[in-house]
């Protein structure tokens, strides 16, 4: 949750911070064995702790352990590209150090690998002729466990027609498949130790109410091996692999290691504090004995040991650097890329009328990635719906990794404020017609219907119960966390109950425009009032004299006035703010919408929606750019208009800004994403 303050009450909340420091140069200190327990069992760890060096190191310095398993255990020492006989690089599968570098050139997805060179995605365009499939008998509920040869491993799989697939993130995160971009949601393009620049195998794919899966049947047996369903379980058997060298090299952008493998072979990443890479290939004792890792641009820390006939490498980075990995055939190798911009440029059909998009972006030096949804939401399709923390309640604060497994959906992302303290909402929340919690200080909000007609605007609802005798009772918000005093009203839409927020409030029940009782509450969080369902209750805070004017038995009217009054024609609102872009124009004006100095002035991730001029919606998240921080408000508006948005909304960012997709976080380590009270829920309709 980003942390704000309203001009007119302090509300207490938290944002994440990014931390920058000077990159160091390294050097080995001491050779440390030690036990660990990882995830997957013990292992003994050869280690180098790595301290600041004296001196600068050649940014192509690479430590190979051996030529081949046949090799003995010879001194190992830094080599150069310089002092590498030819045939040595060659027998390598290079010509050069400089070839493996730019080996990835062949693949458009991935040419943010190049550096300098910007990446260049096609403009938007949406695939929505295909109509959504009717259920198919033959598609079997999916699995949730894979085996891989005799090593167990969460992962979603489903059986349609006899066929295997498992979901994108399974076969990008356990099976270490490159998923390159397509403008078709049934087939998908791979690269998969290829054994060439331009080589890329299709998959067929179909996908469902949550995920997309990728037909690997064919893919099994082209590798050599075999899948078989076994209950909850896909068991797979692929060829085995060894590791015959290890190598690690300084390159201008960070740090690059290279595993050389005997053939193709699956891996997984786990992310933490350190990042363990497994690589399904066993190494011997004395690779791991002479292992010594080099000095380093972004790696503190790298051990590598063996685990079952594995290989484990953990990685401790700084700067807020990552692992890339990518892989490469003839000769096969596994390619793990520490940087800072680890983030994959890719564009991929997810299903009809949805596209799932990550690019850079570039606001004056500052290149901050993007990860975003591109659709039009329509009845056969697509459907976007507000989702919150918790059932039949607008209280509470979940991940939005909960939120979407619990509520099934396909995508979705963090949206509006709240009070992270009580875990209220602090902003418009309408779902089908129902307020789940109103709109306040006139701040940003868009509206929207099944059709996918959006509208974005600062927004203003105003509502008055009147008396039999004619007074006028000017209410302050619907079913909100924000307190002032006055008079706010409570629907069941807030929840069956309502529990005093502050001390000594009056609550006034409504039933069928008559007034049906009132009562006088203690202290704040002590109790509760039902709230009906053909009525609604008045909280007045300060406010006795007011509160004096409604006795039981006496009849009500209410008032509601939108502005714009357009809002009222559209069932589902989510507040936000402040407003970024309207009408092709930047209007960011964070004051006008209550917004303090601290969070107008502040940098961080950030989560928007905006609209193109042919109505596409762009759901995205911004995250910390290659320089540590994340995009101010005026960043964050002209990324949405180099985005091509004609209209744009803020929402929630900070460690809430969270990008959900096929049943994982796509944008950041779920230890990170904080709770949070609601998001926008993205539904696909039918499935293929």
């Amino acid at each position: 949750m980003l942390r704000h303050h309203l001009r007119r009450q302090p509300i207490s909340a938290h944002r994440a911070s990014a931390h920058g420091c000077m990159t160091a140069r390294l050097t080995p200190l001491r050779l440390v064995s030690i036990g660990v327990m990882t995830a997957l069992g013990w292992a003994v760890f050869n280690s180098i702790e790595l301290r600041p060096a004296p001196s600068a190191a050649s940014q192509t310095t690479l430590r190979p352990i051996s030529a081949d398993l046949a090799s003995d255990n010879t001194a190992q020492r830094a080599v150069t590209e310089a002092s590498v006989p030819a045939n040595v690089l060659q027998a390598a599968g290079v010509e050069s150090f400089a070839a493996l570098t730019a080996s990835r050139q062949g693949n458009p997805v991935e040419s943010s690998n190049k550096g300098a060179q910007p990446f260049q995605l096609q403009p938007f365009q949406l695939e929505t002729s295909q109509p959504a499939a009717k259920a198919d008998v033959a598609t079997q509920p999916p699995g949730s466990s894979l085996r891989i040869n005799g090593q167990t491993l969460s992962g979603h799989w489903q059986q349609k027609n006899g066929r295997i697939g498992v979901s994108s993130s399974t076969a990008a995160s356990i099976l270490g498949i490159e998923l390159r971009g397509t403008s078709d949601p049934t087939q998908q393009p791979i690269r998969w130790f290829p054994t060439s620049q331009d080589e890329a195998v299709t998959l067929p794919a179909w996908w469902d109410a949550t995920d997309r899966y990728l037909d690997i049947s064919d893919w099994v047996t082209r590798a050599g091996g075999s899948a078989q369903a076994s209950g909850n379980t896909l068991q797979l058997s692929l060829p085995p692999s060894q590791v015959s060298g290890i190598r690690q090299g300084k390159q201008t952008w960070g740090d690059r290691i290279v595993v050389d493998l005997s053939g193709p072979t699956t891996w997984q990443i786990e992310e933490g504090d350190t990042y363990t890479v497994t690589v399904a290939g066993s190494i011997t004792p004395q690779m791991v004995r002479a292992f010594k890792a080099a000095s380093s641009n972004l790696i503190t820390r790298l051990d590598v040991a063996p685990l079952g006939g594995r290989t484990v490498l953990k990685i401790k980075t700084k700067d807020g650097a990552s692992p890339q990995i990518w892989s490469t055939g003839n000769p096969a190798r596994v390619v793990i890329d520490i940087r800072r911009d680890a983030m994959v440029e890719r564009d991929v059909a997810w299903a009809p009328g949805l596209r799932w998009r990550q690019q850079y972006v570039n606001v004056g030096a500052v290149r901050f990635p993007v990860y975003m949804f591109i659709t039009r939401p329509n009845p056969a399709n697509i459907a976007l719906r507000p989702i919150h923390a918790k059932a039949n309640s607008a209280i509470g604060i979940e991940p939005i990794l909960a939120q979407g497994q619990r509520q099934r959906v396909t995508g979705a992302v963090n949206a509006g404020f709240f009070n992270r303290n009580n875990q209220l909402p602090l902003g418009a929340v309408r779902s089908a017609g129902q307020w789940i919690s109103g709109p306040i200080l006139g701040r940003g909000a868009m509206a929207w219907n099944d059709q996918g007609d959006l509208i974005m605007d600062r927004y203003v609802l105003s509502e008055v119960v009147r008396t039999e005798s004619g007074s006028a009772l000017p209410l302050l918000a619907v079913n909100s966390g924000y307190v002032q005093a006055g008079i706010s009203r409570y629907t069941s839409g807030w929840g069956s109950t309502y529990t005093p927020i502050v001390d000594n409030e009056i609550v006034v029940t409504v039933q069928d425009d008559r007034v049906a009782s009132k009562r006088s509450l203690g202290k704040a969080d002590s109790g509760s009032v039902p709230i009906p369902a053909n009525g609604y209750l008045l909280a007045f805070r300060s406010n006795r004299s007011a509160a004096d004017k409604l006795e039981p038995g006496r009849l009500v009217t209410l008032e509601s006035q939108s502005q714009p009054a357009a809002f009222d024609q559209y069932p589902n609102i989510m507040g936000g703010g402040p407003l970024l872009i309207r009408d092709r124009s930047i209007v960011l004006n964070p004051q006008l919408e209550g917004f303090s100095t601290n969070f107008i002035q502040g940098a961080a991730p950030r989560t928007a929606v905006g609209k193109t001029a042919d109505g596409l919606w762009i759901v995205a998240t911004i995250h910390d750019g290659v320089d540590g921080r994340g995009p101010t408000l005026a960043e964050t508006a002209k990324i949405m208009q180099q985005l091509g948005a004609v209209d744009a909304l803020n929402l929630d960012g900070g460690s809430s800004s969270s990008f959900y997709l096929g049943g994982q976080l796509i944008n950041r380590q779920p230890r990170t994403a904080a709770r949070v009270n609601n998001g926008i829920g993205l539904f696909v309709l039918g499935g293929e």
